[in-house]
């Protein structure tokens, strides 16, 4: 029998070296690098392979052909998970689901599997909890046990042939990280393992057009326990976040072969598990009696639909040599970086200030839409002096003071008009035809001077 080939792989990027060494050369770690089979041994000293798409045999086919197959979508009826997976979920793909522990992705799945269950035939795998924990849970949050099915196994190989007889139409993986191949003989959740059990899952998702649904354990950097190439082989990778603090959970599509990636889905964590939140504005909307000092309102697109979202900022006289610059929900650089150009282009200078900045409900804002409502938010707490009521506002603020564009403004502007909204400070290529839509009045700017004079 031909001897299985090793190597040597690191523990925190994936790279694979031919003898082992105590400092990785790809990122640089010490004493990462531990041994495993890189493939089986076969009888005659070979090993045949398929790729992830499944077994079928290669051959040139014209787009043409293919073009007029339509994707068979399956409503799963909790209506923010099926937009953030592009409108329901599709017949033979493969979904990883990663977040912090406790943060409900367990919940989510056994809440879908449930939702399902009564159309299609679905199995949920667990490699973490025993089945009375899993019926203990579903009875706590009113699911029906009748079409729950579950299996309690970690070797990828049985829990392909229970699949196979059982023939699920929906399958749950929780988690990638526990489950193990025979063929394999590094510890479960190592590189290798996670990798080769991932790639047989997905290969058995192509060829029976099953959808899986994988767990993944996160970092301390919050990212996907394991190789990298793991996020490559899914067609759809999704993040759960939420502060600890709070009851409402975000769920975020990072990848999405299927649908508009960063795709935003809110829940709320209650008795009865993760309920939708159908409109998120009204939630990450603060209700003041009074207008307060530092807090703006904008309006920030996520995916396919345009969300407001609370901007408040605090401003006050720092102690120390170098000021705090601290930026919850929003990039910290960039933050410095809108207090340079407030200072340069705007006339007003905060460099002896502590500046905090936090966007209410725990939602990260990741486009530049946000940097005129935060420069507005931290004049009105400079000057202790508030906003308009009633007043949004979004855009891009450049280096040199002007105020840039941003995709879907007037979306943007209906969105805010429909909430009550009465004034929208906008960039000037972002102006509608008519000055106003329906009660609200649009003021386009064209600088930053011209927006502060505005709120002045």
């Amino acid at each position: 029998m031909a001897k299985a080939k090793t190597a040597y792989v690191c523990n925190q990027c994936g790279a694979e070296y031919g003898k082992w060494q105590g400092q990785c050369e790809s990122c640089g770690a010490w004493n990462t690098l531990s041994e495993f089979v890189v493939e089986s041994a076969a009888k005659n000293g070979t090993v045949r392979r398929t790729g992830y798409a499944g077994a079928a045999e290669a051959k040139v086919v014209a787009l043409t052909e293919v073009a007029a197959e339509a994707e068979v979508r399956v409503r799963i009826g909790i209506g923010e998970l099926d937009r953030v997976l592009g409108g329901g979920l599709v017949e033979g793909s493969v979904v990883l689901v990663g977040g912090d522990p406790g943060i409900g992705k367990s919940t989510l799945l056994l809440q879908t599997l449930g939702a399902l269950g009564a159309r299609l035939r679905t199995l949920y795998v667990s490699g973490e909890e025993s089945l009375a924990q899993i019926a203990a849970r579903a009875q706590r949050l009113g699911l029906p046990l009748e079409p729950l099915r579950c299996l309690a196994e970690t070797c990828v190989e049985r829990i392909l042939e229970h699949a196979k007889k059982d023939a699920p139409r929906a399958l749950v993986i929780d988690s990638i990280q526990t489950i193990w191949t025979e063929t394999l003989t590094a510890a479960p959740g190592s590189v290798s393992q996670v990798r080769e059990s991932a790639a047989r899952l997905v290969r058995y998702a192509k060829e029976t057009g099953t959808s899986i649904f994988l767990v993944g354990h996160v970092t301390k950097e919050g990212g996907i326990a394991g190789p990298r190439v793991l996020e490559h082989m899914v067609d759809a990778v999704l993040y759960f976040e939420g502060e600890s603090g709070s009851r409402f959970r975000v769920l975020r599509a990072f990848k999405n072969r299927f649908g508009a990636v960063n795709e935003l889905g809110v829940f709320a964590m209650g008795d009865k598990g993760l309920r939708e939140v159908p409109n998120p504005s009204a939630i990450f909307l603060a209700q003041h009696s009074a207008p307060t000092p530092g807090s703006a309102i904008m309006v920030t697109r996520e995916g396919t639909r345009p969300l407001l979202v609370e901007v408040q900022a605090l401003v006050d006289q720092s102690s120390l040599g170098n000021p705090r610059r601290v930026a919850l929900g929003l990039e910290q650089n960039r933050l410095a970086m809108l207090l340079a150009v407030l200072h340069r282009h705007g006339g007003v200078a905060v460099y002896d200030q502590d500046v905090f900045v936090n966007v209410v409900g725990g939602i990260r804002v990741q486009e530049t839409a946000a940097d005129l409502p935060t420069l507005l938010a931290v004049l009105s707490s400079l000057r202790d002096r508030p906003l308009p009521e009633k007043l949004v506002a979004f855009g891009e603020v450049g280096l040199s003071g002007e105020i840039r564009p941003v995709p879907n403004g007037e979306e943007r502007l209906r969105e805010a008009a429909t909430h009550g909204f009465l004034k929208a400070i906008v960039p000037k290529a972002n102006a509608p035809k008519k000055s106003r839509i329906g009660e609200m009045e649009v003021i386009a700017v064209d600088r930053l001077r011209e927006a502060i004079d505005l709120v002045s």
